[in-house]
């Protein structure tokens, strides 16, 4: 078991509707040490790939693409998810919709900051049913980047968003893989 899995079992929490509660190390208080050990294991998990951006979502990915960027060294471009007005000129546009909030938004990237000679390395805290994934793909693909892989820290192996994205042909490398929760006895399995 590796140690995403053990801190999953040792402070991970079950709420009713497939949601794990990880809120205490991952995507609201963050374990810098762990996440350092995670870009350590993407970085090895990519070894020989050309990357030289990272791409995350804001707002919970962005804490764990900084500790991978430094693996990589290259710098992360967040997809934010409102315009504001220190965002100017020209923008990749994508429609995403959070499992979590139950929402749907547009998320932006600057040109300035993606084009044709970027190879991508994509990271996001969870993968559900890989609608995040898929706008930053899309994202991705209109600035004429190369998504070299995908580093995903949980992924619910129950939902359909890693074969989706798996099927699309990319290298998606997720830590842990939750196969299976059961919010009445706080119970979580990973895929071995």
């Amino acid at each position: 078991m590796n140690v995403l899995e053990e801190r999953i079992l040792k402070d991970g929490i079950v709420k009713e509707g497939n949601v794990l509660k990880v809120d205490s190390f991952l995507n609201h208080q963050m374990d810098i040490q762990l996440f350092d050990d995670m870009g350590k294991e993407w970085k090895r998990r990519f070894e020989g790939k050309e990357i030289n951006k990272i791409l995350t979502i804001e707002a919970s990915g962005i804490g764990i693409a900084v500790a991978v960027a430094r693996h990589f060294n290259a710098p992360v471009v967040f997809a934010k998810k409102s315009k504001s007005i220190n965002i100017d000129g020209d923008m990749y546009v994508a429609e995403v919709e959070s499992f979590t909030h139950k929402t749907k938004n547009q998320v932006i990237v600057s040109k300035k900051f993606l084009g044709p000679d970027d190879h991508v390395l994509i990271i996001d805290d969870f993968l559900a049913n890989g609608c995040a994934l898929q706008g930053l793909i899309s994202i991705a693909n209109d600035a004429g980047a190369t998504v070299e892989g995908i580093g995903i820290a949980v992924e619910k192996g129950f939902q359909v968003g890693g074969q989706v994205i798996r099927n699309l042909g990319f290298q998606l490398e997720s830590l842990a893989i939750v196969d299976g929760m059961d919010a009445a006895t706080g119970t979580i399995t990973f895929r071995k």
